[in-house]
């Protein structure tokens, strides 16, 4: 029932009539209804944007830096991580003589709290720090080749001794423009982090994955990052050493392609502080550099002096005295006598020899007179 209208005198009134509807105002709803429903369409078609509207909660940052006197690879190698990881600042190169401890007063005024430090050592060692700043831990690691510490691996395992001392290890990288990998990702997306089982199994393993874990996972919602995931950071334990690689994800069938860089960290030590502190593990399989080389150095003297005792040796069996066997009766039981050829003298003078050259030598000139004559003869 439509509802009546009530007079102040409290009677009731005659029902409210409707307003008449033209046919121009009947057909203003239909149109709105098919516009409705061709919005609600495109609504449904329409492919939402990437971009999530969320909030930026994880405040991870990272400062990537060098000391002084590192080469062109080690600049390259802090290039390309810092633009795989769009969470991470740059900062200008630190003085040897500074100490270790005023990294967490730089990684405070550049408001991170998380760090990664190359050391350059004799413009051939190269050390990698990464600490969590200011209250630690801290983890630091020796940076190898890839290449040729798996030559040195293959060589172990086929028990090759002898050429795995005179192996010399240069202690390299390889960075995305040397690599020349057919992989390629987009600038600032976020990576998946892939560990190895092995991680699980040792304590310090387990703290090293943590380490890692908030250090190279790029926060959710960062500002420089993209939302996209399409490449995959590993890291693999094998004989003993963290083998770091970085591979694009392909959409079409998920394989796996590398991008790079790749190298390869043999930890050190593990310290409870931020570069420094009590030691919490301690690498008993760590070789420093200078040994390994004092150790080649020593096995290539090794053999030089054996060389030369070798030849002095040889000297003195030469200076010896011969010793002299007495005779052997038995040795001429088997030697057969040549026949005796009888004996012929020579009476008569031998004809001498021919000189070939000479005798050529005299027709020669010869020839070469009667030229001249013939020449002086036509001139007169």
């Amino acid at each position: 029932m439509a509802a009546a209208k009530r007079k102040r005198r409290g009677g009731l009134d005659v029902q409210a009539k409707k307003p008449k509807r033209n046919e121009k105002d009947a057909k203003q709803p239909a149109k709105l209804r098919d516009m409705a429903e061709e919005a609600e369409e495109e609504e449904r078609d329409r492919i939402p944007g990437p971009v999530c509207k969320g909030k930026w909660k994880n405040k991870e940052r990272i400062l990537i830096f060098s000391s002084r006197g590192i080469n062109f690879r080690t600049r390259h190698l802090m290039q390309d991580l810092r633009m795989l990881m769009p969470h991470s600042k740059a900062d200008t190169k630190m003085d040897r003589k500074d100490k270790l401890f005023v990294i967490n007063e730089v990684c405070e005024m550049k408001n991170c709290n998380k760090c990664i430090y190359f050391e350059a050592k004799k413009k051939q060692d190269l050390y990698m720090w990464l600490s969590n700043s200011p209250h630690g831990p801290s983890a630091k690691f020796l940076v190898q080749n890839s290449k040729l510490t798996q030559f040195k691996i293959f060589l172990r395992q086929n028990n090759c001794a002898k050429v795995m001392t005179t192996f010399v290890i240069f202690f390299l990288v390889h960075t995305l423009a040397e690599l020349k990998m057919t992989g390629n990702c987009l600038k600032g997306s976020r990576p998946l982090l892939s560990f190895d089982p092995a991680f699980d199994e040792l304590p310090h393993y387990a703290l090293l994955k943590e380490l890692l874990i908030q250090i190279f996972s790029t926060p959710r919602y960062h500002p420089k990052s993209q939302p996209f995931v399409d490449h995959v950071f590993t890291f693999t334990i094998l004989d003993n050493r963290i083998w770091f690689r970085n591979f694009q994800i392909i959409e079409e069938d998920a394989a796996l392609v590398e991008v790079g860089p790749r190298f390869v960290l043999n930890l050190i030590k593990i310290f409870q502080g931020s570069f420094g502190g009590p030691t919490l593990y301690e690498n008993p399989h760590y070789q420093s550099p200078n040994m390994h080389r004092r150790i080649i150095r020593s096995i290539t003297a090794a053999k030089y002096k054996e060389k030369q005792q070798v030849k002095d040796a040889q000297k003195m069996k030469k200076k010896e005295p011969k010793t002299i066997l007495p005779h052997d009766p038995t040795a001429d039981v088997f030697v057969i006598p040549a026949e005796e050829k009888p004996i012929e003298i020579q009476w008569v003078k031998p004809e001498p020899k021919v000189d070939l050259k000479a005798r050529k030598k005299r027709i020669y000139k010869r020839q070469r007179k009667m030229k001249q004559k013939r020449h002086s003869g036509n001139a007169k």
